[in-house]
């Protein structure tokens, strides 16, 4: 995989290896899936949504700059950048619904079952519905095949 450029730099760029990623993500899930590695594909569709949303928010960064003002300052350069620039360069999970509901449509209607997933790769199925909104890894899997195939067609729509 080529090295994710800044998007400080050239978002252009940042938004073509996100796509790239996603894409490489979500083959890997697959194949998890085909392992019976449930568990695991949740972690890599999960992975693969949070490059697409990253990548599909280049397009948003002006009206994401008013929701995430200033500047970061980065660890170890000291360099100062946007503070939007830095998120989308990490992708924080705390950020993911915030952002998804800016860009709207389809990113942001999956991005709650890939935050659903993210729960379920950390916690497993849960029959009581306490830690984990799937009740069994059969459940969890017809999500992340689902989430895999939204991965999938946002990236060919814009690659």
């Amino acid at each position: 995989m080529d090295a994710l450029p800044k998007p400080w730099y050239n978002l252009e760029d940042y938004r073509a290896v996100r796509l790239r990623e996603a894409s490489y993500e979500a083959e890997i899930a697959e194949k998890f899936l085909e392992e019976g590695l449930i568990r695991n594909a949740a972690g890599k569709a999960f992975q693969a949504w949070k490059a697409v949303v990253a990548a599909y928010a280049v397009d948003k960064v002006d009206d994401l700059r008013k929701v995430f003002p200033g500047v970061k300052r980065l660890r170890g350069s000291g360099r100062r950048v946007e503070a939007i620039m830095w998120i989308l360069a990490i992708m924080p999970t705390s950020k993911l619904k915030a952002i998804a509901s800016i860009i709207g449509g389809d990113i942001d209607v999956y991005t709650n079952i890939a935050l659903d997933l993210h729960d379920y790769q950390y916690n497993g199925p849960d029959p009581e519905g306490v830690f984990s909104p799937y009740p069994s890894d059969d459940v969890a899997a017809h999500d992340v095949r689902r989430l895999v195939e939204k991965v999938k067609e946002l990236v060919n729509k814009r690659g």
